[in-house]
């Protein structure tokens, strides 16, 4: 029996050759954290362009005047408008998440070209799919994390009244982890809900109009998140631990960084990390794609599929036609004679005696 193929090696080929989707996801990102941080840059100058307090952030990180910067934008009412451009973020990214992801799970699907097109096509065409989606994914999400995160409180009430130290921290920590394994399992499972929404998408229904259907992809995708537990859910956790790792260490690196006199140094350490992270992200799709390929979704048996996608239909093949009937001369004369045309020889032919002659053949005198 064939072993099955590691989803981990796999959703990472999977990734590289589909890589401008993940690049333009960065350049839109970058693009965003770019225009929703000038109102902030703008308020930030008007406080510190030409105060002597700036040169202690410049040549050093002084979180006091940190604190004191930000409690004069809030006396000075200067943080409406980043609390605004707070709110506008947050449709923005939506917005570019319902674009660009149904547009990379049918590139990874498909194996289409991840052109910034394609890519839009695709996200228009599964726009409303992938919004019921992240609805079904808030309601569920909260009716079953509502009792973890009640229980972690009274947990920590628990540990605050009898622990102290370091003890204290860790049991604090150990709840939070295990809320955090929930959550991480239950976007496994509304991702795989994505996949089966874009596979079962692209195929055609009796009607011959595309599949729609995405209450159809549940309770596929909690069957194949049940018999793939082990090796989905560690490799899920595998790839976000990598990614929440590298982005911490990078941080960390940029928060030393501050009291350099150049910046590029540390956006470009910050700048990696979110990417890193972003990339690991792009890389679980893969992982959760490369599973769903070798687990398609059932579905109506309207069309042939090849890797969970519907195959291109086979071209119409003429009826056979029998061959016209052209005689064929024969080169060589057959050298018999031909057969006779009766069935036996006349008798006469034997006879030695000629036949009477008529009287008109008398010689005359």
């Amino acid at each position: 029996m064939e072993q099955p193929r590691s989803i981990l090696i796999h959703g990472l080929g999977i990734t590289l050759r589909r890589l401008p989707a993940f690049l333009w996801t960065c350049v839109f990102n970058l693009l965003l954290a770019v225009a929703f941080s000038l109102p902030l840059y703008s308020q930030l100058s008007r406080l510190l362009d030409h105060s002597f307090a700036s040169q202690r952030l410049s040549s050093g990180f002084d979180l006091s005047i940190v604190l004191t910067t930000m409690m004069n934008i809030r006396r000075d009412h200067l943080g409406d408008a980043g609390l605004t451009t707070g709110h506008s973020s947050v449709p923005a990214y939506l917005l570019l998440y319902f674009l660009l992801a149904p547009g990379t799970i049918f590139c990874y699907l498909t194996k289409t070209r991840a052109s910034l097109s394609n890519l839009l096509q695709q996200g228009l065409l599964h726009f409303w799919r992938f919004v019921r989606i992240t609805l079904l994914t808030l309601i569920l999400s909260g009716l079953l994390l509502a009792p973890f995160i009640a229980l972690q409180r009274r947990w920590a009430d628990y540990i605050d009244d009898n622990f102290v130290g370091t003890s204290s921290l860790l049991l604090t920590l150990t709840g939070a982890v295990v809320i955090l394994l929930v959550a991480s399992l239950l976007r496994l499972y509304f991702d795989l809900v994505e996949v089966y929404t874009v596979q079962l998408g692209v195929r055609k229904r009796a009607s011959g109009l595309p599949d729609r259907r995405v209450l159809r992809t549940l309770l596929p995708a909690l069957r194949l998140l049940r018999k793939n537990f082990l090796r989905a859910w560690l490799t899920f956790l595998l790839l976000a631990v990598a990614g929440s790792a590298i982005l911490f260490f990078t941080a960390r690196t940029a928060m030393h960084m501050l009291a350099q006199t150049r910046v590029w140094p540390m956006f470009f350490v910050a700048q990696l990390g979110v990417f890193s992270m972003l990339f690991t992200r792009f890389w679980q799709r893969g992982a959760e794609v490369a599973l769903a390929l070798q687990h398609p979704v059932p579905g109506e048996p309207t069309e042939a599929h090849s890797y969970g996608y519907a195959s291109p239909a086979p071209p119409p093949v003429a009826p056979p036609t029998e061959p016209a009937f052209v005689p064929i001369s024969d080169p060589i004369p057959d050298p018999e004679p031909a057969p006779p045309s009766l069935d036996a020889p006349d008798p006469d032919i034997y006879r030695n005696t000629p036949p009477p002659s008529s009287g008109d053949d008398k010689p005359q005198p």
